[in-house]
C-alpha cells in the first residue's frame, strides 16, 4: 500500500508519477524500495487520471452490513431463502477451507505488488 500511497501523495502535490519521485518518497518515508514494484505501478499509472479515480472510488456505494445490497421489497423472500442456502452449504462443507485458500490466492498478485 505504501507504494500506491506515495503516487496519491505525489499526484497531490502535483509532482509527475516518475520512478525517480516515487522512490524519493517511499525513500523518505523509510520504506525498503523495490524497483521492480516502483516501475509496475508508473507503469500501471501511466494512462490513469488518479482525480477521476479518486472521485469514482469515493462515490461508490458501499452497503451499511458489509455485505451486499439490501433486496428490495418482494425480493425480501427470495434473499431470505438465498441466505438460508447458502447456511445450510457452509454447515454441509464440513469445515473445507479450499475456498478462502484460493479466495486469498486470487489477491495475492496485487497486493503482494503494491504492498
Amino acid at each position: 500500500m505504501e507504494y500506491v500511497y506515495a503516487a496519491l501523495i505525489l499526484n497531490e502535490s502535483g509532482e509527475e508519477i516518475n520512478e525517480d519521485n516515487l522512490t524519493d518518497v517511499l525513500d523518505a518515508a523509510g520504506v525498503d524500495v523495490e524497483e521492480s514494484r516502483v516501475k509496475a505501478l508508473v507503469a500501471a499509472l501511466e494512462d490513469v487520471d488518479i482525480e477521476e479515480a479518486v472521485d469514482q472510488a469515493a462515490a461508490a456505494p458501499v452497503p451499511a452490513s458489509g455485505g451486499s445490497a439490501a433486496p428490495a421489497e418482494g425480493d425480501a423472500d427470495e434473499a431470505d431463502e438465498a441466505d438460508e442456502d447458502a447456511e445450510e452449504e457452509a454447515a454441509d462443507d464440513g469445515g473445507d477451507d479450499d475456498d478462502d485458500e484460493d479466495d486469498e490466492a486470487s489477491g495475492e498478485g496485487l497486493g503482494e505488488l503494491f504492498g
